[in-house]
Formats: C-alpha cells, sequence, structure tokens
C-alpha cells in the first residue's frame, strides 16, 4: 500500500505531480453526466462509488494485497452496508485506489473496537462522526492528486450527504505524521494495539469545519510554485467542489426514491 509517508518523500524528489487545473473541465462536464455511478472522469482514470458486487470485490483484492506488502495481518472484506461508503480510484478499467467512508449509527464505528471511550467523549458533546478506513493505493499511481481525489470525495460524502462534523481515522505510528502535519488531525488517546490488523494504532480526529476552511484557502491552487506544505493544495477547487456536491446529491436523491 502507498503509505502518505512515501508520497511526502516522493515530493521532495521529484516534482513529476499533476495539478488539480488541468482537469476542471472534464470534473465539470461529468456534473452533468448520466453515468450515475461516476464522480470525477479525466482521460482513462476516474472515481466511482463502488456498489455492487463485483466492485467491492475489486476494492477488496486490492486492499488485501497492500496490506499484505506491508505486512498488516487480516481479510479485508467489503460488505453492502448502507452506513459504509467505499470509493474506488480506477485507471484504464483497473482499480488502483480504494477507500471507505464509515457513517456512525447505532452499531458504532469499526474504531469502537479499542478506541470506543475516546469516541463516546466526542459522541458526548455532540460530533456526528464518520471514520475513513481500508484505504489502498497502488503504489505504482505517482500521483498525489489521485489520493486527494479520494480523500477529497470522501469528504464531500460526510459533510454535505451526511452531515457529520468530525473525522476519526486510526494510523499505524508510521504513518501518524502525514495525517497530522499534512491534513491537521489531532490525535486522541494512547497508542493502541489493533486487533484487525495485528499492528499498534493511533486514533486520529480532525474537526470538518477545520477542512473546509483548509479547502477553501488552497483547494485547487498546487504548482510547481506552490509554497503551502499541507496537502490541501491538491484538493479540488471550490467551484469543483461545488459542482461535486450538486451531482453527490443528486445521486443520493435517486437512491433514496
Amino acid at each position: 500500500m502507498t503509505n502518505p509517508d512515501d508520497l511526502q518523500e516522493r515530493e521532495e524528489h521529484s516534482t513529476e505531480f499533476l495539478s488539480n487545473a488541468h482537469v476542471s473541465e472534464d470534473r465539470d462536464k461529468l456534473a452533468n453526466s448520466e453515468l450515475e455511478d461516476v464522480i470525477v472522469n479525466q482521460d482513462s482514470y476516474g472515481i466511482r462509488l463502488t456498489d455492487t458486487a463485483k466492485g467491492r470485490n475489486s476494492a477488496s483484492m486490492l486492499v488485501n494485497k497492500m496490506y499484505a506488502w506491508r505486512g498488516y495481518a487480516g481479510s479485508h472484506q467489503f460488505s453492502d452496508d448502507p452506513n459504509r461508503i467505499t470509493l474506488t480510484a480506477t485507471d484504464k478499467g483497473e482499480v488502483v485506489g480504494t477507500l471507505t467512508l464509515g457513517i456512525d449509527s447505532p452499531i458504532g464505528l469499526m474504531a469502537d473496537q479499542i478506541f470506543k471511550d475516546e469516541l463516546d467523549a466526542q459522541r458526548a458533546r455532540g460530533a456526528k462522526l464518520c471514520e475513513f478506513t481500508k484505504l489502498a493505493f497502488d503504489p505504482t499511481v505517482r500521483s498525489k492528486t489521485s489520493l486527494a481525489n479520494l480523500f477529497h470525495l470522501a469528504v464531500i460524502y460526510a459533510r454535505d450527504i451526511h452531515d457529520c462534523t468530525d473525522i476519526v481515522i486510526e494510523v499505524n505510528p508510521r504513518h501518524r505524521r502525514f495525517y497530522e502535519h499534512m491534513l491537521g488531525f489531532k490525535r486522541e488517546g494512547d497508542l493502541k494495539e489493533n486487533p484487525r490488523v495485528n499492528a499498534p494504532a493511533y486514533l486520529l480526529r480532525i474537526e470538518l469545519s477545520y477542512v473546509t476552511e483548509q479547502i477553501k484557502k488552497f483547494g485547487g491552487t498546487f504548482s510547481e510554485t506552490t509554497t503551502e506544505r499541507s496537502f490541501y493544495p491538491y484538493f479540488f477547487s471550490a467551484r469543483e467542489e461545488q459542482g461535486i456536491i450538486n451531482r453527490l446529491r443528486r445521486i443520493d436523491e435517486q437512491q433514496v426514491a
């Protein structure tokens, strides 16, 4: 699995990353597309909602492959739980990246298994939580923009479709630096052992209000002269974001109807 620290190291040695600007026209066209499961489309690359058995199986295969490569234990299967939304990035029809968004519900979140006290403290203050899980990216995909697309789409789904206020994520200690320094996550509680992957994990949290502010400031601004060192310049611009929000709301309305 391509981890965020690897991506940060690549940035220091190469400028061969894509900007958001060259795909904005394709994204705007897609906002009115009739391909109801596709959210982003540029040349051979796209991001879609994974709501079929075939799509979930492809995502599971990538996660298991990348997690095994990193030495993580367990078999990672995707379910059709309505509180879990999986996004996949594809290149020429092949799944190259995936991220699952879990919405808090009466049955809780996956992170409750080891961080229930920390999550309950946030619920008690009125937070509506969601979690990012099963993040995997093919290491041959070099672009930070591709990973940022998945993050930003999950943010939009959590904030604008499900009214979530906070994102939580369980991360291996070696990935913690990326989430804290590049996205602004904060640590919640102590390091614990995660039995699902047989590895230590921190619980990190970020308020979606903060993410929104950063996107407004920096979204879509990446260029070779960008001085902002966070991950947010690789996110969509505000104009692109609004088009995607409108599209996701239409999809959500059609699923409910």
